[in-house]
Parts: C-alpha cells; structure tokens; sequence
C-alpha cells in the first residue's frame, strides 16, 4: 500500500512533467493537483512547498543529480529524483518520509535507482550542501546563465548574486487596505515603512477582510506607478491592462469613486475575475470592457482621458519570486519581442490622453530594454510628451518586488 502522503508526491511528480510540456504556470498547477486529489490544507502546503522548491533550484538539483548517479535518465525518473533531492537537501523533510513515499512515484524497473540514489543524498548530505559554495553562481542559485550575465553586466556581479538569492526565496505576504471600505477593527500584520496603507501578513490571509473588500493582497511595488498618476476627483481615467484589478481599486480609491474610471484587458476571459475583483474591492461602477492596446483605440476614446495607466505586459523578472518558473520560461529574444508588444500599446494609448493629460507606463521587470531605454525611445518620436519622473523598484536595494513607472505628460 502507498505511503499516506504518497499522492502528495505523486501530484509533485505530476505537476512536474505537465510543467515541462508547457501546460500551465507552476501557481495554477499547484491549485489543479490540489483539487484534484482533494488535499487537505497541509498535505496542499506541501504540495506548493515540494513544486516551487525544485523550479526554484532545479539547476542545482541537476547538478547533484549528476554527482550522485551517472547516466542517461527518462525525464520521468528524473522529475521523481527532483522531487526526493529537494526534501532530502532543501527542505528539512524526515528521511524516511521523504525517501520511502518518492520511491513510490516512481515506475517499478526504477524503484530501486530512486531508492539508491536518495540514500546517498542523506550519507553526502554535508559534502554536497558544502560543495554548492564551489559552483558557479548561476548554477548554485539556479538561474539560466544568459540571465546572470545579463544582471551582471547590468547591476554588476555582487548585486546579481543578491537578486538571484532573492528570488530563491519564498515571497512574502503584503496586503493594502482598501480607502473605499476601510476596516473598522484592528489590522494584523505590521506596517510596511514608507508604504502607507501597506501591511506585512504573516501567516494566512484573513479571510473576512478579503471577503468584505477591506484589504486587497498587494505588494509594495504596485503603489509606484498609481502615486505617479495622482488621479483626482472627478478626473476620467483608463486602466488600460487592468486584469486582475489590483491597481484599478487604488485608482478607484484616489477618485474617491470608481465611475470615472474605464477597465480594459485584452483577454475577455480574464474580465469575469477583473469584474468580482472591483465589485468586492467597492469599486464596480467601473466601466470594463475588452479591447487589445496593440491595435488602435476606437474613435470615442481618443483625447477622452485626463489619466492613463498603462501596466503593460512584461517580462515579470521583477517577481521572479513570486513566479518561480519564469526563469525557466523566458529566453532572450523574448525580451526583444515584449518590448516591441509593449511600444505598440504606449503608442496606441497616447491619442487617448487629453491635451495637458498624464499617462503613466509601468511594468514588473527590471530590464532597460522594457523600462527606461523604451520610454526614452518614445519621447524621442514624441516631442509632444515630456517626462515628468521616473521611479523604480529593485527586489536587492528595495526588498519589494521589481517594478518600473514613468510619468509622462502630453503638452497643452
């Protein structure tokens, strides 16, 4: 009979080999194998705990892989020795659980190799844990080599050491309260310093405040770009990517109301979600509708706005902590082709502002080709805007999240 927490690994496993042929972010995999086996609260902590360990040093479990058996291995074998390798080194999981509920995931020619293998693990545990000082950085920390180098040479090596540790961590929890419907008991959690209305959470979220609309989960980070925008009462303001609605809320907040304010995303799939989130958030007089910035805004939008947000899609490597398998997904020329996206938006949102309007372009990465390199681009071509102030966010000197905001200004 498998071990009582065998499913657990075996949803691991399983998350694992869906996640290696491209079906689903690792966040969704982990809710799906959850579901789907039932779990309970803790065997789904550890689920997550198990899934986001090995994508976060997969390349470092590898290598330890190769010190401890020689040879070909089936990507399958290979996804269960992920899965041992990190509760035997990384996670501090009893041996004995760890050894003899994995083996169980894997196919019967190769219980026996699994079982050897993670044996070793535990006898060489120090020499293997002492050696990863040796290493490459970028293979100690796990991060492609490209994307080290990249942050080497933009940040220097110290800084990209720091952020690649950094992103190995489990992110923490932060939570803003909602100015529309302020909670009228105490708060738990501390006070983020120089972030007003943002709380630190520890532990799990309070469902009440969430349920009620007191307190959206947030991090610091996201205030940059809406404190740059400044609405104002009775101003009319586009959230042009507003899905999931975490900065329409805020704008909302600013206005006082959110009947001046226009939500669009360009998947209507995500609009239900961008709906129930402003509607909870007190914010659901907002107008939403659907509409892909990458072609031309209709004709009843142009010089419609005093305000614009424009939270472009971008290379998330600003939240590599809390999107642990984006190191993995990304490849260089992504960058390139992100960056093109994102200036067909910025030119396709511009007609829209007033003369004498505001439009903010934000992201969540922290690379020059998507931030300041193309908003300088585009002042360039536009000498009817100007910038007013630029702030950004770097998870190794700010300890938030990644993130970018440039104020522009459309000339009376």
């Amino acid at each position: 009979m498998p071990a009582r927490n065998f499913h657990v690994r075996q949803a691991a496993v399983s998350a694992l080999r869906a996640w290696a042929k491209g079906h689903d972010y690792a966040e969704s995999l982990v809710e799906r194998h959850a579901q789907r086996r039932k779990l309970t609260a803790a065997d789904r902590g550890l689920l997550q705990a198990i899934l986001f360990g090995v994508l976060r040093n997969r390349r470092l479990l590898d290598h330890w892989i190769g010190e401890l058996r020689k040879g070909k291995l089936d990507p399958e074998t290979r996804d269960v020795l992920r899965v041992g390798l990190c509760q035997t080194l990384l996670l501090g999981i009893p041996d004995h659980a760890a050894v003899n509920e994995t083996v169980e995931c894997g196919k019967s020619p190769v219980r026996g190799l699994i079982n050897a293998v993670l044996r070793r693990s535990i006898a060489i545990r120090k020499d293997l844990l002492d050696g990863t000082g040796d290493l490459p950085p970028a293979v100690a920390l796990s991060h492609p080599d490209w994307l080290f180098k990249r942050w080497r040479q933009a940040f220097g090596k110290a800084e990209a050491i720091a952020l690649m540790e950094w992103n190995n961590q489990p992110a923490e929890m932060f939570y803003r309260v909602n100015p529309l419907a302020p909670p009228t008991g105490g708060l738990p959690g501390r006070e983020v310093e120089g972030a007003p209305g943002f709380h630190h959470l520890e532990g799990a979220p309070p469902s009440e405040l969430l349920a009620a609309g007191a307190i959206y989960i947030q991090d610091p980070a996201t205030r940059h770009s809406v404190d740059l925008l400044a609405p104002a009462a009775g101003e009319s303001i586009l959230d042009a990517c507003a899905a999931p609605g975490g900065k329409a809320f805020l704008i909302a907040a600013a206005l006082g109301t959110s009947s001046g304010l226009v939500c669009t995303d360009s998947n209507e799939k995500r609009l239900p979600r961008l709906r129930e989130n402003l509607t909870r958030l007190h914010a659901g007089d907002a107008e939403i509708s659907c509409h892909d910035w990458t072609k031309p805004a209709p004709e009843k939008w142009h010089g419609a706005f005093d305000g614009i947000l424009l939270d472009v899609p971008c290379s998330n490597t600003g939240v590599i902590r809390r999107r642990v398998d984006v190191r993995w997904r990304l490849q260089p020329a992504d960058i390139e082709r992100i960056a093109t996206t994102q200036r067909k938006i910025l030119e396709n949102a511009a007609p829209c502002l007033k003369p004498g309007g505001r439009m903010v372009y934000s992201t969540c990465s922290i690379e020059a080709e998507e931030n300041q390199q193309l908003v300088d681009s585009f002042l360039a071509e536009h000498p009817e805007f100007e910038r007013i102030e630029t702030r950004d966010a770097l998870p190794f000197r700010d300890c938030t999240d990644g993130a970018f905001a440039a104020l522009l200004r459309k000339k009376p």
